[in-house]
């Protein structure tokens, strides 16, 4: 025995030191006790095992528990180290702790557990006598030294609390050291976030065909086709109806990735999609992934225009649009107090009000976007301005209300205040119904269009819920706002009237 505990491979390979808890296949939540085994996936990710690994994968795979029990097993066998586990909830944490460090621990045999004595225990930690090394679990690590860090379902904590995450890698990840082990593991959530950013910093990295240095991460991706455990028997794959559009999709997907996909490996898929989520094709692009360009695929879960954006792509209106020299341009914006500023150029041409350009800026003074509108060579008809434009604030070098600002700086222009709707939800509900009549030039709108797409609702994260509630602080809100004074204030019927438009006077009348 002494031998054989003194052999790492010995330790995670043999199953006879450490057990786990196995869900049924049924999902009734009722499992029993295995010993533990690293399964197909688990010993690919461990024979490629790089200094800063970060992992996107299928889900159920195993990751969180071969972590643990690796972990564990440091802990257990090296002197004076850390070991820690970070979850998006602290609940979360707590229930990795019990039912994978703290059950494989206290199932160890009892001639070897009895030379493991504990020092401490908690629900969050475990501290050995033995060799002052230690476990534990919690939503973020700071301090000290970690010589071993797991992050699960990175992706999860970036989207639901980007602020954690940006803890983490700020606080959490330089408490690695350099021959330290950090694992990042998750299911991807949307092409945003610092677990996309890593990820597709990695994986590029991956695609030169370098190998990466001591700090940067290495990229592992594991799609449900490589799990010899997802697919049905000959029988049961009988019975599932497959339709050519999913065939010529599983062609697709063996085609770009060098593999074969069985008759039987397509049934489990297709029962998969449609049993647990409900023919929800995103759905299933986030939880069981092809490929690593599909995990990104934006979704529409906690999203205010995906749908309206797919629309637009689907009938050819995100496309190459000229500028018309002879027709007026109109402006859209969004005046930030302290932040950002975000503006929409359009010109409507018969039934088609084309969005040409999206422009923004972060601490500039509205000189600076005078400027860039000027710099187009373009006429101009209305700039819509938000309600608050005509709120005295502080500006760069003085009190006042930034319409009066744009007014001196441009006074050749016409400025219309767009009044203020009941709610922002009303507004956003103006501009999905809106939204069939715009297009967008693909290259000139290209960063507005990005952040429509990824312009989301706040988490709560009390309830569990997305609230109605926008999400200001992931920078996404200057481009979304700006375009719905568009569909709050644009009539084409009064612009293209031969009434003089309405315009403030110094002393804040209309004209």
């Amino acid at each position: 025995m002494k031998a054989c505990l003194a052999s790492w491979e010995w330790r995670i390979f043999s199953g006879q030191l450490y057990k786990i808890m196995v869900k049924t296949e049924g999902g009734d939540g009722a499992g029993f006790v295995t010993p533990f085994i690293p399964n197909v996936n688990q010993r690919k990710f461990l024979a490629a095992l790089h200094y800063r690994n970060v992992i996107l994968k299928a889900r159920q795979l195993g990751f969180t528990t071969l972590i643990a029990i690796i972990w564990l097993d440091h802990a257990l066998f090296n002197a004076d180290q850390r070991c820690g586990i970070i979850a998006h909830s602290l609940d979360d944490a707590e229930v990795i702790f019990r039912d994978k460090v703290k059950f494989a621990y206290h199932n160890l045999p009892e001639s070897v557990k009895s030379s493991f004595l504990l020092a401490r225990e908690s629900a969050k930690e475990l501290l050995f006598a033995h060799n002052n090394s230690s476990i534990r679990v919690a939503t973020s690590m700071r301090s000290g030294t970690i010589h071993r860090l797991h992050i699960s379902e990175m992706g999860k904590i970036a989207a639901k609390f980007p602020e954690k995450a940006i803890e983490i890698v700020t606080g959490s990840l330089p408490a690695v050291p350099t021959t330290g082990i950090a694992v990042i593991e998750s299911t991807a959530e949307g092409q945003e976030g610092e677990f996309f950013e890593i990820a597709t910093r990695a994986e590029r990295q991956s695609q030169t065909g370098k190998k990466p240095s001591i700090t940067e991460f290495k990229f592992h991706f594991f799609p449900w086709w490589k799990d010899p455990g997802y697919r049905l028997d000959a029988n049961q794959a009988a019975n599932i109806t497959i339709t050519p559009e999913q065939h010529e999709y599983f062609d697709t997907i063996a085609r770009e990735q060098s593999t074969h996909i069985t008759i039987e490996q397509r049934a489990w898929y297709v029962a998969k999609l449609e049993n647990d989520f409900s023919g929800d094709n995103e759905k299933m692009w986030r939880e069981m992934p092809s490929s690593p360009e599909e995990c990104w695929r934006r979704s529409i879960e906690g999203k205010f225009y995906t749908a309206q954006l797919a629309a637009a792509r689907a009938s050819g209106r995100i496309t190459k649009i000229p500028h018309v020299s002879n027709v007026l341009c109109h402006t859209f914006w969004d005046i930030g107090a302290g932040d950002g500023t975000g503006i929409w150029i359009m010109q409507h041409i018969g039934p088609q009000e084309r969005f040409l350009r999206y422009i923004e800026g972060w601490g500039e003074g509205y000189a600076y976007y005078v400027r860039l509108l000027r710099e187009t060579g373009w006429l101009f008809g209305k700039h819509f301005l938000p309600h608050d434009a005509s709120h005295v604030r502080q500006l760069q070098d003085r009190v006042g209300a930034p319409i009066e600002a744009l007014e001196e700086l441009a006074p050749d222009w016409s400025f219309e205040i767009v009044p203020r709707v009941q709610t922002i939800q009303h507004g956003i509900q103006e501009t999905r119904e809106a939204f069939s009549r715009a297009w967008f030039d693909e290259e000139g709108c290209k960063a507005g269009l990005d952040h429509l797409e990824l312009y989301g609702k706040k988490w709560n994260a009390r309830l569990g819920v997305w609230s109605h509630e926008p999400e200001k602080l992931a920078g996404h809100s200057e481009a979304a706002d700006a375009l719905r004074q568009w569909a709050q204030g644009y009539d084409p019927r009064l612009i293209n009237s031969q009434q003089r438009p309405r315009r403030r006077t110094k002393g804040g009348m209309a004209a």
